[in-house]
């Protein structure tokens, strides 16, 4: 890595970005945590004290997706999607630059038209007070939330991650030069 990749505004925003997903990942980490004590507490009152749950299925329900919406970034921070290796294994340096490329930048096109139309749908869910049909009547704006803050937050990881392409300060795929079949 240069120096020039180490230093400077777009390693601070590379850097930044890093953070953000991180403690986006902590989010999601700690929302599966409260699902399961949750779970755990639902478990309690009915099989136990042989009370019925009002809130407990749809509060796990919502905080289940929600970390799998938030935590994206933080998987793609450390590169924990599901990928097939054997395709840049087999492509020349240069071959797999191009595909590291139209494979973020792809990313970043779907993740901006989700992003934009999930934000569309979380603000009319605010502004017409849309609740679930169930009797504890959430106000569906807040678990909406999720999908345009963990598509945002994807996408500007992907371009962190094409900034650290473009500047050296990652290799395609973290693969090296050498790398290949």
């Amino acid at each position: 890595m240069s120096s020039h990749a180490r230093s400077g505004p777009v390693a601070g925003f590379i850097r930044g970005v890093n953070g953000l997903s991180t403690l986006a990942g902590v989010v999601a980490a700690s929302m599966i945590v409260l699902a399961v004590l949750i779970t755990c507490q639902m478990i309690w009152v009915r099989f136990v004290l042989n009370q019925s749950t009002v809130w407990q299925t749809e509060m796990v329900i919502y905080l289940m997706v929600a970390a799998t919406l938030v935590g994206l970034p933080y998987v793609q921070r450390l590169r924990g999607h599901v990928n097939v290796d054997l395709v840049p294994m087999v492509l020349s340096p240069g071959g797999r630059r191009l595909l590291a490329w139209i494979v973020a930048i792809g990313v970043l096109a779907v993740a901006g038209i989700i992003s934009f139309y999930g934000a569309e749908f979380w603000y009319v869910a605010w502004k017409r007070g849309w609740k679930s049909e169930t009797v504890w009547e959430v106000r569906l704006w807040i678990p909406y939330l999720a999908v345009p803050v963990g598509f945002i937050l994807l996408a500007l990881q992907y371009l962190a991650d094409l900034l650290a392409l473009a500047t050296g300060a990652d290799k395609p795929f973290g693969l090296d030069d050498s790398s290949g079949l």
